[in-house]
């Protein structure tokens, strides 16, 4: 028995403006990620406010113009039709989200005393838990939906607003769509354990990239179960990144380990 999805992307409408649950999730996964780094900067000795909340304000619009960046390089056909479209806060990505504020957070740690390999470690179990609020606002929304599939909980979007409806409609009896952003939820609650647990994981940097390597095996894998624009080699833009950071990060983080169990040891 497939499961039907017919709310309103829609939350409420200002006059003519139309607030969806995706904006509204993108705001508390912000809000959230905030307080974690609020509460890990009052639980760290020698770790003030300042330096954070700056970091902070930085890393927040360099991810968002990137994340746009890279949606809109990832859907240029649409966008080269639609050049005004560039400019909506609708499609954003998360490797974009996390390139361009790890990229920020990187210029003002060179003009600045901040600890951002620290600064990274802390914030990743609070960035996995915005991920899966992020996600919730997706499956209201019908974006980010996945490939037909004929398993018990196959989704069917019915509402003429959900960006995954035309989809819906398209599919034969008995038919929906893989709930991948469901799938990504579950995951990210799972992983949310992994660097809770490991938190102070030496030397600093070390949990972020362990992050990074999850993710990035993630989303490679979840890619086959995902509707998407083939990027390069029949792959898509994330999962080409994916690769990328996964050939990056897991040599730096037994480079680093084990150079810094040599030296404690």
């Amino acid at each position: 028995m497939l499961i039907t999805i017919g709310i309103s992307p829609i939350a409420f409408t200002i006059g003519t403006l139309s607030v969806r649950w995706y904006g509204i999730m993108v705001a508390l996964a912000i809000a959230t990620l905030v307080i974690w780094m609020m509460k890990e900067t009052r639980r760290t000795v020698g770790l003030s406010y300042e330096p954070v909340l700056t970091g902070s304000l930085i890393a927040l619009p360099s991810g968002i113009i990137v994340s746009k960046l890279l949606h809109v390089i990832d859907n240029w056909s649409y966008y080269s039709h639609y050049p005004s479209q560039i400019f909506s806060p609708a499609g954003l990505t998360i490797y974009g989200a996390i390139i361009g504020g790890a990229l920020g957070i990187g210029i003002y740690s060179k003009v600045s005393k901040f600890p951002y390999r620290h600064v990274f470690d802390l914030v990743v179990p609070g960035l996995i838990l915005a991920q899966a609020i992020g996600r919730v606002g997706c499956t209201l929304n019908g974006c980010c939906y996945g490939i037909p599939t004929s398993l018990p909980w196959g989704v069917v979007y019915t509402h003429p607003e959900s960006i995954a409806y035309t989809a819906s409609l398209a599919l034969p009896p008995g038919i929906g769509l893989h709930p991948a952003q469901v799938y990504e939820l579950i995951f990210n609650l799972i992983v949310f354990a992994v660097p809770f647990k490991l938190r102070g994981l030496k030397p600093d940097g070390s949990l972020a990239l362990l992050y990074l390597i999850f993710y990035s095996a993630w989303r490679l894998g979840i890619g086959f179960l995902r509707e998407g624009t083939p990027f390069l080699f029949d792959l898509q833009q994330a999962q080409f990144l994916s690769i990328i950071v996964l050939a990056f990060a897991i040599p730096l983080l037994v480079y680093r380990r084990t150079r810094w169990v040599r030296v404690k040891g």
